[in-house]
């Protein structure tokens, strides 16, 4: 049979675009269907306005800091529209590169939902289009708890629409959605209160890691509200009554808004018509194979809306590699060992591999040697502040490789990038301490610790 297209993706996200990209590049008839903006979840509500949201932050202490070197008192003013507007105009930019790198690639874009009518048939709006293969790249999307009032919350979708900057925020949630956007409004000078389940932020990474990040958050002035839940939320004369419960019983009134950032996400699934395909979907998720192909011989899945590793460079690496499969030269799959990510909380984090518990727990606590060194950088010493950076190696003691590398510190991200490439290939802890540092640096800890 004859087919519109080759391959038709379902959604402009970071995967569907890299998928359709790569696909296109191969020769292939490629359509994809968006009925929002070009970019997906990073490009307009995630990844890019955040971290630009974060510069914004850093300012502030940077004034305060600057003073220890020698520079005079610096008085300035937020001008929260300006910010809102400039993060907002460099969505839009990148939406139109997006168009026009689709449109070089000769991808046809229809406007609107996609829609399965059968395995190879995609309602698009008016259109009705056909394909050969067929690609659900749909994201996910952030989800309220069902409590009394919660119509009067925002998610971490709404922060970037905001008109106006809220002076007092209650973000409900301890994973590292809700942990970078208290440190973002901390930053940019809101009175913030992070209300959390457990007596811990950040559950899944490692626990000196979290502990460092709380423990500097509550230093700086954000009030955390441990093993709290939230059970209803009031909209009053005088703000947002909050009610909790858990160790303590708090009323909490807030005086512009909630942010439920981190309370959960879930895939984008509602109205694709999966049920005129009989999709396998687990939790909330469709179930794919290791070449991403679901329980339909012709449909693929990538990104966040399989419940993988949610993070874009997985959903693009994910893309080109089924891309590269069905229309390349070569057969490749996903390795989901040692992938890297970074928490743009301040201080920043970054992490690689094993936490020290999924080492102990893999080969016993005998088994691994950890490396730990806490410090304060030089950046810190003229202006006199106590703030640490923390790093941390895992070593699996018969093979001597490292197996996992966790930081907390200005640079994380940058400098974890490299050290991920090192524990991909397999280094070994003699070779790190083989490696001469760059001195100074914080990043030569990683290769001196003892």
């Amino acid at each position: 049979m004859k087919y519109d297209f080759d391959l038709f993706v379902i959604g402009a996200g970071s995967g569907g675009i890299a998928t359709a990209r790569r696909a296109a590049g191969y020769g292939a008839r490629v359509g994809l269907a968006e009925y929002d903006r070009l970019g997906g979840t990073c490009v307009n509500r995630g990844c890019i306005p955040k971290k630009l949201m974060v510069y914004t932050s850093h300012f502030p202490e940077s004034f305060v800091e600057s003073q220890g070197y020698g520079w005079s008192n610096v008085s300035s003013v937020l001008d929260w529209p300006k910010m809102i507007t400039s993060i907002q105009n460099e969505t839009k930019r990148l939406n139109g590169i997006y168009q026009k790198m689709l449109d070089t690639s000769k991808v046809k874009i229809f406007q609107g939902r996609g829609k399965f009518i059968d395995n190879h048939t995609i309602e698009v709006g008016k259109d009705k289009v056909t394909a050969d293969k067929i690609l659900i790249a749909v994201g996910g999307y952030p989800v309220k708890p069902n409590i009394p009032g919660i119509e009067h919350t925002i998610t971490s979708d709404d922060i970037f629409n905001l008109p106006k900057q809220p002076k007092r925020i209650v973000i409900w949630g301890g994973g590292y959605i809700g942990v970078e956007f208290a440190c973002i409004m901390r930053g940019l000078g809101s009175e913030v209160i992070q209300i959390i389940r457990r007596d811990k932020i950040l559950r899944g990474f490692d626990d000196d890691l979290r502990l460092a990040i709380q423990q500097s958050m509550e230093n700086n002035n954000i009030q955390i509200l441990k093993n709290s839940e939230v059970t209803s939320i009031e909209k009053t004369p005088q703000g947002l009554k909050i009610s909790t419960k858990g160790n303590k019983n708090n009323e909490i009134v807030l005086a512009d808004t909630i942010g439920l950032a981190a309370t959960g996400r879930k895939p984008n699934l509602d109205n694709l018509g999966l049920e005129n395909i009989n999709i396998e979907i687990n939790k909330g998720a469709i179930v794919v194979d290791q070449y991403n192909c679901t329980n339909q011989p012709n449909i693929y899945a990538v990104g966040d809306c399989t419940n993988r590793i949610n993070l874009t460079p997985v959903a693009i690496n994910e893309g080109r590699l089924f891309a590269d499969s069905h229309f390349g030269k070569s057969t490749r799959i996903m390795n989901y060992e040692n992938v890297p990510s970074a928490i743009f909380s301040n201080p920043e984090a970054a992490t690689v591999g094993l936490t020290e518990f999924e080492a102990s727990e893999q080969y016993g606590e005998n088994g691994i040697k950890v490396y730990k060194s806490q410090f304060r950088p030089m950046y810190y010493v003229l202006p006199e502040k106590e703030e640490k950076t923390l790093m941390k190696l895992i070593v699996h003691k018969d093979s001597d490789r490292v197996i996992g590398a966790h930081m907390v510190g200005n640079y994380a991200s940058e400098i974890i990038q490299g050290i991920a490439i090192a524990i991909n290939a397999g280094a070994t802890k003699a070779i790190f301490d083989a490696t001469v540092g760059i001195h100074p640096t914080s990043a030569e800890e990683f290769v001196t610790m003892r």
